[in-house]
């Protein structure tokens, strides 16, 4: 396959494969995709987008938005509700020349979804936080301050959001759900191959003898990558937001680190690693 390492190509690599699957209408091309195109911006537009917005794209983030972007199609999402068939147009990436109400509502989500779970979902609190005050006036400070210090996150596509923070050695794109913050990749390089998994051709079948049945798994290279990239590595760090990450047993995969013992089977339930202690 030749995964292209250096990101301006891998870019480039990605763009003629998509394209190439949509162009063809089979059951290969998802829904919603046949005839896609991609819709980069122009170095101009992007200075726009910088200063309407007040954001800052990181180098990797502005190569991605010159070469991909958006695409000109949207996606057919399929789902049953009350054993009805529903299929709902969605979009993929985000467009920031026109999908300014979704990208502003996700930036607010960032806020409002971790904020929800500290005042009622899951009443999280962080040791750097020190004792829970009893005032909901006191709390919301003690969030606002430690929230206004957090990187940049910028929307991508759905939840997913790219710290923009060019002082990290790495950028990582997140998922943000509440509290629940999981690490899609250390890189847009990564990420991209998690993301446009299915978009990629990048699975092989392999037959389950005991089950009777073949199963899709990553190529071996697409593997590597991702097992690379998410080694553990003690400078991999996103200010004020790792310790956010890891009070969910399930960030900490995402740094490289095992919440279990190796040997635990069966499934893991997300746990809290700290939880404050109540006001009296």
């Amino acid at each position: 396959m030749n995964i292209p390492s250096n990101l301006t190509e891998f870019l480039y690599w990605a763009k003629e494969r998509t394209e190439k699957l949509w162009s063809v209408n089979n059951e290969n091309c998802p829904k919603g995709f046949y005839g896609a195109r991609w819709q980069p911006l122009s170095e101009e537009q992007i200075a726009q987008i910088e200063q309407q917005y007040a954001v800052s794209f990181t180098i990797e983030h502005k190569e991605f938005l010159k070469i991909l972007h958006a695409i000109d199609k949207k996606e057919i999402v399929e789902y049953e509700d009350d054993d009805e068939l529903i299929a709902e147009e969605c979009t993929f990436f985000y467009n920031w020349l026109e999908n300014e109400e979704e990208i502003t509502d996700q930036i607010k989500y960032n806020y409002e979804g971790i904020w929800n779970d500290v005042t009622s979902v899951n009443h999280v609190w962080l040791k750097s936080w020190g004792i829970k005050p009893k005032s909901i006036e006191k709390r919301k400070g003690i969030f606002d301050e430690w929230f206004s210090k957090l990187p940049q996150l910028l929307p991508v596509r759905n939840l997913s959001c790219v710290v923009s923070n060019e002082n990290l050695k790495w950028n990582p794109v997140i998922c943000i759900r509440g509290s629940d913050i999981v690490i899609l990749g250390w890189d847009f390089r990564s990420y991209l191959l998690y993301e446009l998994r299915k978009h990629l051709n990048i699975y092989t079948d392999v037959y389950d003898e005991e089950l009777g049945m073949f199963y899709q798994e990553f190529v071996d290279e697409v593997q590597n990558i991702f097992d690379e990239n998410f080694k553990y590595d003690e400078i991999k760090d996103i200010p004020y937001l790792k310790e956010m990450i890891l009070y969910w047993s399930s960030g900490w995969k995402g740094f490289g680190l095992n919440y279990y013992p190796e040997n635990v089977k069966g499934i893991r339930p997300i746990v809290r690693t700290y939880i404050a202690e109540e006001e009296k």
